[in-house]
């Protein structure tokens, strides 16, 4: 086509369909920005159940504050984010204005000035001078005062991932986060020593954790929290292989078949209560901390919610067996307690034992080693013994 041609072409176009229209790129909008911005306060909210504080440990707390006192301020901004503000926090409240000297001088807060450690000079609420990307400073930590009987515990999960008999692997989902379990968060070991009641809210589950860190510090996080701060700077510790129901290396080629669990139930009934050493055992195909979800609405947890207290992988072994052979090895201790079921019909619930958990520990390590044959459990000394006995 001769240049001739194509201008000929181009001037007999009377629909346009060779004018290229210059490329539009998509800006975000001053409203889209603010609700971003906004969205990320009640992510914030949602995750810590409070709202972002001045006085916040972390920077970006701190930050995020400053973000919704500009909004609160700023009336159209306000208005925007109204239908957005499920946990009400654009609500400003007025200042009314005393009406006198007297009435201020009469105010209690000058009361308090008097007291020992709260006179009007002392500083407070001011930080001191930390690395922010420090594994120290996470959440809100307290010396652990029985930090005593975990500090073997790091130590030997220490020499394990060394060894090689644990290994770290990425987070992949909270479903992962159990009670007895080893994580590593910005270099920092750590243990989740118990899992609270797990909680709905608006159709997400979480829990109050009480988790222990090898530099002597505890700290009652939120279960999704911990879960975010693994998903970004955070990993697993496996179990020591020899809590695997397999005495052999586990490889891609084995096949999870389970979990055998250990359960303590947080009833408030008197019965349960004022039974010594009560633990469930049992054994779940899924993970325990799904399975117990709705624990306080079933009668085999004794229609309340439950602690998990510890947990083995099972791998290539038949569970069905599995857990006929450790029941009827605690027979002996079995605890029948009755409950009402929701249709309000009398269960007893099976699985409930009363035995020490030292003894319970003792006995799965049987269990794996296969020598579980050759003992039997002496109920009125608490102890597993040899059958010859």
């Amino acid at each position: 086509m001769t240049d001739e041609q194509l201008d000929q072409l181009i001037a007999d176009d009377d629909l346009g369909l060779l004018k290229v229209k210059p490329k539009r790129t998509p800006q975000t909008t001053e409203e889209e920005k603010l609700l971003a911005g906004f969205q990320e306060i009640l992510r914030f909210v949602e995750t810590n159940e409070i709202a972002p504080s001045e006085h916040g440990e972390q920077l970006s707390e701190r930050l995020l504050f400053a973000r919704l006192e500009a909004i609160r301020s700023d009336q159209a901004q306000r208005e925007m984010l109204q239908k957005f503000d499920e946990y009400g926090l654009l609500h400003v409240a007025e200042a009314i204005a005393p009406k006198s000297i007297d009435e201020v001088l009469d105010d209690d807060f000058l009361d308090t000035l008097s007291k020992e450690g709260s006179e009007i000079l002392t500083i407070k609420n001011i930080p001191l001078t930390k690395d922010f990307e420090s594994p120290d400073f996470f959440a809100q930590r307290k010396p652990c005062k029985e930090f005593a009987k975990f500090e073997e515990l790091f130590t030997e999960c220490q020499k394990q991932l060394k060894m090689g008999s644990r290994k770290l692997l990425p987070f992949a989902n909270e479903q992962q986060i159990e009670a007895g379990k080893f994580y590593v968060l910005k270099g920092v070991l750590l243990l989740v020593n118990e899992v609270g009641k797990r909680v709905e809210k608006k159709g997400k589950w979480n829990a109050r954790l009480r988790c222990i860190f090898e530099n002597g510090t505890e700290s009652a996080m939120l279960l999704r929290s911990l879960s975010a701060e693994l998903y970004k700077d955070g990993k697993r510790v496996t179990d020591h292989t020899d809590n695997l129901l397999n005495p052999m290396v586990v490889t891609d080629e084995d096949a999870s078949t389970g979990y055998i669990y250990v359960l303590r139930s947080l009833s408030d009934h008197e019965d349960i209560r004022s039974t010594p050493n009560l633990y469930k055992i049992g054994l779940s195909r899924r993970s325990v901390e799904t399975r117990i979800q709705n624990a306080h609405n079933e009668a085999t947890y004794l229609m309340a919610s439950v602690a998990v207290v510890s947990t083995f992988q099972c791998y290539n072994v038949n569970l069905t067996k599995l857990e006929k052979l450790i029941h009827r090895f605690f027979e002996p201790a079995k605890v029948d307690v009755q409950v009402t079921d929701l249709e309000g019909n009398y269960v007893t619930p099976k699985e409930w034992f009363s035995v020490p958990l030292p003894c319970i520990t003792a006995a799965i390590r049987l269990l794996i080693s296969g020598e579980i044959l050759k003992f039997r459990y002496d109920s009125k000394t608490e102890e597993i013994v040899p059958h010859s006995k």
